[in-house]
């Protein structure tokens, strides 16, 4: 989605293993020399270990793709959480060995095995065995794993074995029923984090290998990305990940401190919850609304003109829940009561009403005000909200953007907005003015400025809009009928540059995917002359179709 924005070839900061990605740290240097040396020389286990997300499979990968000398077989394990027996057949089938018979002894599979080592080492091939997530091994299979090891000549072993795992592996083998397999550990590393400056060059390195051309990220967002990720490699993709996102749906390309933080708040909303703290938190939420109420109210009488309320819902969605908030919050419960009347004298912060009311912010209350903008009813008790929609004629959009394409689209629509404690919060963007924006948080209206709300918003929305038949499909070559129809004569009534050689024809030919594709091109659409749910609700934005909300006031002004 945001690559293409930021001028790179894919995305940079994927969780998937790729070895193209590797950032050679000083101490990933030293843990893939410890791996090297354990396919290259005989004898003992290698271990390797380190904390969730440091890069210990990218390692084993790169070792795999990379550094593996061509006369090794290897056998890797990746799921240890096995029996004996299905440890021993996985081993076999990795190495192609077929145990003829008693599949079902593990004797027979231990022969089957020791019997193509021989041959291997006959034939100056070296056997490795890599077990990853090793942490996860039983008593029992690491004694098989030991006796493994006594499968040897007069010279040497003919099983070279890599363990790999967290830190928990550590602690397995220091119990003293391993102490024998401990002992034949000839090597040992445990992979730290990354330093500050390590993680720095990491970003940059992971954006360059995607096509980046520039910087990105400035300094203070790799200082940010750091203290909030410990370094660990994982962490800093999904945090950088999230943050190109939210630079993306606020159209920066330069991804600062603040923006930092919101991504990790987003990350870190993913918390335990805590039904014991739903009773409080309701309450809170309702106190909330009556200050986000009180606070437009006060300074709708300032200035000598109504307030500007929608009603707040009569009750909490059952479905509403609340992320664990701290006993600090609780106790001081009271005081936000008493404050609430002198809180209408301050101006309240767009993140101060996300969590005063965040018990009301839910999918729920949010999908009945966005159908009361079409006019329409949404019933809390009954089906999903897009089975509804799709009763009533209208389809769903639920995808992440960009502001500008929100605007485009003009359709007033549910925004998942993160307040600064990482908690997610549904609202309803109802209409965009020039440098500001209307919102119902739980049914109050209220207005901030848009880049408040970008900054709290990394792109995800859902928006109901009318497909020209009723049916929310994508028109490309080869398609015909009604919806084709409607599509040539929309275009055209658009702009004369669009009027077809065929006006009456139901058939999308090759001169209406032009038409389409220069559409797309003219509106900063992905061009592929598919005339898909993005296309067609702007052409039914273009044509002002009657009965259809707006968000842009600036056009229906003009209107």
């Amino acid at each position: 989605m945001y690559t293409s924005f930021f001028g790179l070839n894919e995305k940079p900061f994927s969780i998937t293993p790729d070895p193209r990605y590797l950032f050679m740290s000083e101490r990933h240097g030293e843990a893939l020399a410890h791996l090297v040396y354990g396919v290259t020389e005989s004898g003992g286990f290698i271990q390797l270990t380190g904390e969730v997300g440091t890069g210990k499979t990218t390692l084993v990968r790169t070792l795999l793709l990379n550094r593996m000398p061509d006369n090794a077989d290897v056998a890797v394990v990746l799921n240890p959480q096995l029996s004996v027996l299905e440890f021993l057949a996985t081993i076999c089938e990795e190495l192609h060995i077929d145990v003829l018979h008693n599949k079902g002894s593990i004797k027979a599979q231990t022969d089957a095995l020791n019997r193509h080592l021989l041959k291997a080492h006959s034939e100056g091939r070296r056997t490795i065995l890599i077990v990853d997530e090793a942490q996860n091994l039983s008593p029992a299979v690491l004694e098989q794993v030991r006796l493994l090891t006594n499968l040897e000549t007069a010279k040497q072993k003919l099983l070279q074995i890599i363990l790999i795992g967290q830190p928990e592996l550590r602690e397995l083998l220091a119990r003293n029923d391993l102490r024998q397999l401990a002992q034949r550990i000839t090597g040992r590393y445990h992979l730290e984090p990354l330093t500050r400056e390590e993680t720095a060059h990491y970003i940059e390195h992971r954006l360059k290998v995607a096509g980046a051309l520039g910087e990105v990220f400035d300094g203070g967002a790799k200082k940010e990305t750091f203290r909030l990720s410990q370094g660990v490699p994982r962490l800093i993709n999904v945090i950088c990940d999230r943050a190109l996102l939210g630079a993306y749906s606020r159209e920066s390309r330069r991804v600062d401190r603040r923006l930092i933080r919101r991504a990790a708040a987003e990350v870190r909303g993913q918390l335990e919850r805590s039904p014991w703290l739903r009773p409080v938190a309701t309450a809170a939420g309702v106190i909330g609304l009556a200050i986000i109420a009180a606070t437009i109210w006060s300074g709708s009488r300032q200035q000598d003109a109504p307030p500007v309320l929608a009603a707040a819902p009569d009750e909490v969605a059952p479905e509403a829940t609340v992320i664990e908030a701290s006993i600090e919050a609780d106790n001081a419960l009271p005081a936000e009561i008493n404050a609430a009347p002198a809180s209408a004298d301050t101006e309240a912060t767009l993140n101060d009403q996300l969590e005063l009311a965040q018990e009301l912010t839910n999918t729920s209350t949010a999908l009945s005000t966005l159908f009361s903008t079409w006019g329409l009813d949404y019933d809390k008790g009954g089906q999903n909200g897009c089975a509804q929609a799709n009763d009533y004629g209208l389809a769903c959009l639920y995808q992440r953007g960009s502001w500008s394409g929100l605007r485009q689209m003009d359709r007033p629509a549910v925004l998942t907005l993160v307040d600064g404690s990482g908690r997610s919060h549904q609202v309803v963007l109802t209409a965009i003015h020039l440098a500001t924006a209307d919102l119902s948080i739980g049914g109050v209206l209220v207005t901030h400025p848009v880049e408040s709300i970008t900054d709290a918003w990394f792109g995800q929305y859902l928006l109901l809009w009318r497909p020209p038949t009723g049916q929310a499909v994508s028109l490309g070559p080869d398609s015909r009928g009604a919806d084709v129809l409607w599509l040539r004569e929309s275009l055209a009534a658009i702009d004369d540059q669009y009027i077809s050689s065929k006006p009456s024809s139901d058939v999308y030919d090759a001169e209406l995917e032009q038409f389409v594709r220069a559409f797309q091109r003219a509106h900063r659409l992905d061009v592929d002359g598919v005339a898909g749910k993005q296309t067609q609700i702007i052409i039914n934005s273009l044509l002002a179709v009657d009965g259809t909300p707006r968000l842009n006031t600036s056009l229906l002004a003009q209107d």
